[in-house]
């Protein structure tokens, strides 16, 4: 028993880091320290599987340079102020209504009631939407930290209950968003770094969509 805890613990922890590295991909430009991270061993393996090997590009880089290129690629594809891919739930998911698919919509508010209703809160600083892409990772990788302190605590039934959460938030929001988001991004970057962010969110969400699965039901046992 000891052992599985332990084991759903280091999942959660791997996810939780996983949710981290998506939101910082997607809240800001990256930085020229940030793309010589990206460039070294710790991410080998998670662009293994991308279309050409993203950390040979990186190596291979000015990166000072390739910093001021992404940032004016950040600020076209999701800023603007021309035609851009807007980075809010409330602009991408298809409510079958035209009229919902604005800035602080429905849906903007059934992500903050849900944020809020599982007593987190905002910093102090933040101005930002809270269905903007990158709140809505870090508050999967919030509640996948503290799902893996309640697994290496012995608290199994809290654990199994953050579990829960993760599992409705990403089927009633991200799962219902974001693939497509990552499809628009696809399409419309000039550059290989975006593409390769877009192309790696959907393949952690491919993957969550049946961990949490089963995540969920192996939860049951230890609770």
């Amino acid at each position: 028993m000891a052992i599985a805890r332990k084991d759903m613990a280091e999942t959660a922890a791997a996810r939780s880091a996983i949710y981290g590295f998506l939101a910082t991909v997607f809240r800001a430009e990256p930085s020229a320290a940030f793309l010589a991270r990206l460039a070294g061993d710790e991410f080998a393996g998670a662009f293994a599987s991308l279309e050409g090997s993203l950390s040979d590009q990186l190596i291979a880089t000015d990166r000072d340079r390739l910093a001021e290129d992404l940032a004016v690629e950040y600020t076209r594809l999701f800023i603007g102020p021309g035609p851009h891919i807007s980075p809010h739930e409330s602009v991408n998911i298809d409510m079958g209504n035209a009229l919902e698919a604005s800035f602080w919509g429905t849906q903007t508010v059934k992500v903050k009631k849900f944020i809020e209703a599982t007593g987190l809160e905002y910093a102090e600083a933040f101005t930002d939407m809270p269905d903007h892409i990158s709140v809505e990772f870090e508050f999967m990788q919030t509640l996948a930290a503290k799902e893996q302190e309640a697994w290496a605590e012995g608290n199994a039934e809290y654990a199994t209950n953050l579990l829960a959460i993760e599992r409705r938030f990403f089927d009633e929001h991200l799962d219902r968003w974001v693939p497509r988001f990552c499809d628009k991004v696809i399409a419309e970057a000039d550059l290989d770094f975006y593409r390769a962010m877009a192309e790696l969110t959907k393949q952690v969400l491919a993957f969550e969509r049946q961990n949490l699965a089963t995540e969920t039901a192996e939860s049951q046992t230890h609770a």
